[in-house]
């Protein structure tokens, strides 16, 4: 009955990667991720955190508690995953929330899983909530139920799962159901890194990729990255291949700011989509208070890009602010778009 049931668990439509196909796939894209703590810059209180945790489950000889980890796009969440899983020594199964189709999809995933084993599932918030309803006994008691049949003569069956972790990553913590956000054991939210940091994760990645560079490119790169990693390392680059043809292969400070004018990118690091959504609630809008779906038909952006790709980072540099009747551009918008700001605009903030 048991080899039955486990036959009736299908194997997802989209194959799970392990570390090692990410590397051979993505070549060098995967040789900047950090192999451990002492490589990955930022976060200093959530690695300390997650040191102490894995140090005391090693201690006794168990699994990590399940981990949620939240914060903006490119933050370097799924990094962290796998350091986790390297400092832990076991095998990570890589996921997302949209590749889990169907329970037996999410079946065959646990039931491959070994003791200790990380399971990481990428835009958790978009789990199918009868998916978030299997995963409850699995994440509490290691149990898998299966129902087997239909009508009157269906009958569940329960497997034994093997004590993995799990580690959930997500842009929208808000979208996670309070009984899944609640079995998790640990919660981190990475926050925006600091501009010492983006330019340590810059000469990093420089060195990593033979690229001769200045240190004061560095510092013009890092400028325009938006706090981000990812997008630090594709700046990176992009401002390689500039140098490369325009110059004799050596980032410097001239080929930076160059390479990153035709990227249209200023030195705050806004992009044309940015400066567009400011112009448009500026212009269009008088200013704000604008709704979310009224920017999103202006801009022609779709409104889950807008709040998840560009608004963190214009918050972050106080250039909007969110109000209960829409989106306001603040002072500091005005004066980096070099529009006037009108003085009674002021009210609208409050």
């Amino acid at each position: 009955m048991l080899a039955r049931a486990r036959n009736l668990v299908k194997p997802p439509k989209k194959m799970l990667t392990s570390p090692l196909q990410n590397e051979e796939d993505n070549g060098i894209d995967l040789t900047l991720r950090p192999q451990g703590f002492n490589e990955y810059q930022g976060q200093e209180k959530i690695k300390e955190n997650l040191r102490i945790l894995i140090a005391a489950a090693k201690g006794r000889s168990e699994p990590i508690e399940h981990v949620l980890l939240c914060g903006a796009a490119g933050l370097g969440k799924t990094t962290l995953a796998h350091i986790i899983a390297k400092e832990m020594g076991v095998g990570i199964k890589v996921t997302s929330g949209p590749a889990i189709e169907r329970v037996g999809d999410l079946g065959s995933i646990l039931t491959n899983l070994c003791d200790g084993d990380i399971l990481f599932i990428d835009e958790s918030h978009r789990l199918n909530k009868l998916i978030e309803e299997v995963l409850y006994p699995a994440m509490e008691d290691f149990k898998l139920d299966i129902v087997i049949g239909k009508g009157p003569s269906a009958r569940t069956l329960q497997l034994d799962l093997p004590k993995f972790t799990l580690i959930s990553a997500t842009t929208r913590p808000g979208l996670i159901s309070s009984p899944m956000r609640s079995r998790f054991g640990a919660s981190f939210r990475l926050d925006f890194y600091s501009h010492e940091d983006i330019a340590k994760i810059i000469q990093r990645s420089a060195k990593v990729l033979n690229i001769e560079t200045e240190l004061d490119a560095i510092s013009v790169i890092a400028r325009s990255a938006r706090s981000t990693p990812r997008v630090a390392n594709r700046l990176l680059k992009r401002v390689r291949d500039f140098a490369q043809v325009r110059g004799d292969g050596k980032i410097t400070a001239d080929l930076a700011k160059q390479a990153l004018a035709m990227l249209e990118i200023d030195q705050l690091g806004l992009e044309p989509v940015d400066r567009q959504i400011l112009r448009h609630i500026i212009e269009r809008f008088d200013g704000g208070p604008v709704g979310l779906q009224a920017l999103a038909a202006a801009t022609h952006e779709e409104q889950d890009t807008i709040e998840d790709v560009y608004e963190p980072y214009l918050l972050q540099l106080g250039f909007i602010g969110r109000t209960p009747r829409g989106r306001v551009a603040t002072r500091s918008a005005y004066e980096h778009l070099g529009i006037r700001y009108p003085e009674q605009n002021q009210e609208k903030l409050l």
